[in-house]
């Protein structure tokens, strides 16, 4: 299931070029204007997967590179049946490529996301999903609040970027 929400039309003048979804000032209150349904007494809709690309790629067996893929929010069960996977009780480790490959949904055209492919990732894409996926997770958004350190305004940048340095 996917939702998304309208993209916002402030984008702060001292801000690189935004991806869609960013430049919008962040609400104290907790609630994200673009996390917002349309017209008011419409329902909020709540965004659950998330468009990535991974700073190096996936290489498969015939040397394609996959790097765009999708991941979802996970629920209590994607954290608690890793526990009793066996081969997380004899490593603890190997926990983060479990609970990865059960929510990444999509990598590049491989649609059959398992701990066999975020094994063969490159270290560095591996680190990258893992703080995607606490992003995602923890906070909710992968956009994060910032003051511009020119004209002291507080706006929204959305972390998640579409290519490597990009934010």
């Amino acid at each position: 299931m996917r939702r998304t929400a309208p993209a916002p039309a402030h984008v702060h003048p001292h801000a690189s070029a935004p991806d869609a979804g960013e430049g919008a000032p962040r609400r104290t209150d907790g609630r994200d204007p673009a996390e917002r349904g349309g017209a008011a007494g419409q329902r909020d809709t709540l965004r659950t997967e998330f468009s990535f690309q991974l700073p190096r790629g996936y290489v498969d067996e015939a040397g394609v590179v996959h790097r765009t893929g999708v991941m979802r929010l996970a629920t209590a069960r994607d954290e608690l049946v890793p526990l009793r996977d066996d081969r997380v009780r004899e490593n603890s480790a190997y926990l983060s490529v479990v609970l990865i490959a059960r929510v990444v949904t999509r990598i590049g055209t491989i649609d059959d996301v398992h701990p066999g492919i975020i094994e063969d990732l490159f270290a560095s894409d591996l680190a990258f999903l893992q703080d995607f996926y606490r992003r995602i997770n923890a906070e909710g958004h992968t956009r994060a609040a910032v003051t511009c350190p020119v004209c002291q305004e507080e706006f929204a940048v959305n972390l998640a970027g579409g290519r490597l340095g990009e934010s």
